[in-house]
């Protein structure tokens, strides 16, 4: 080995530049700086003790509160099974006529069916009134007096004759129940004489032809109102309100051709 040793080369002092240079602190410098921390130091303590009351008033609000009392929840009652079905059911029933009640309309839906109980009232009302006798009815009964008359309805056809007696009804030498065992069709026939109130002084005598049952009534009704107005014309206005002088013109509507009845047509196949 030879005696030279090599020695590393001297690294020679770097600048450091004047930024990243440390700066001098001084003991005044020293003493200012913790001055000038101290207002954000305070508005820190004041931001902190503020959420601390904050976080302590709830508590404190809830604490005095009282405490809310245990709700008691019913249990729903076990439905028990009717020997019969649907009897424990309670039917909504609604009105004829009315439309049926829909959502946030109850109200108009109950005015209305008030209404028409009103007008129920008023109908009956007016049935009592018509039930009751006419006033003022002024018909000769002298022993040969005879009042005659022809009734109509459909194709039936009632020869009616008014005649004073006891209230008999003899239609085609029949008694009334005979030819007419129903009693809504005896009934009508004898509404006319009832509204006059001489049905206990008059007997009918009618000779009936063509038409139905129905259809005879209806034409022997209409015949006698007609011969009471000839009794007494004074009585057409009341008789004619209670409906008894208006014909009832319905017929059956005759069959058109390539229908099988009035309107009815043969099915239709596309194919």
């Amino acid at each position: 080995m030879s005696d030279e040793t090599t020695q590393p080369d001297e690294q020679e002092p770097t600048e450091v530049p004047a930024a990243e240079q440390p700066e001098e602190t001084t003991p005044e410098a020293e003493a200012a700086a913790p001055v000038a921390d101290a207002p954000e130091a305070q508005a820190d303590e004041a931001r902190a003790a503020e959420s601390t009351d904050s976080e302590q008033a709830p508590a404190e609000a809830v604490a005095d509160e009282p405490a809310p009392e245990p709700v008691e929840v019913e249990e729903p009652a076990e439905r028990v099974k009717p020997e019969i079905p649907g009897a424990d059911l309670v039917p909504d029933i609604v009105p004829e006529g009315e439309a049926a009640i829909a959502e946030g309309a109850e109200s108009d839906s109950y005015e209305a069916a008030d209404e028409a109980v009103a007008d129920a009232g008023e109908e009956s009302v007016e049935e009592e009134i018509d039930a009751q006798p006419i006033e003022g009815a002024a018909i000769d009964l002298a022993k040969d007096a005879r009042y005659e008359a022809t009734g109509k309805r459909k194709s039936a056809v009632a020869r009616v004759t008014l005649k004073p007696g006891k209230g008999e009804y003899i239609v085609n030498g029949r008694e009334l129940n005979e030819m007419f065992p129903r009693l809504t069709l005896q009934r009508n026939i004898r509404q006319p004489l009832e509204a006059v109130g001489y049905e206990s002084k008059m007997d009918v005598i009618a000779l009936i032809h063509g038409g139905g049952v129905s259809a005879q009534a209806d034409a022997l009704r209409h015949g006698i109102s007609r011969a009471l107005v000839k009794a007494d014309p004074n009585l057409r206005g009341e008789l004619k309100r209670r409906g008894f002088l208006t014909r009832d013109p319905r017929v059956v509507e005759r069959k058109k051709a390539g229908l099988k009845k009035a309107r009815k047509r043969p099915q239709f196949s596309k194919r």
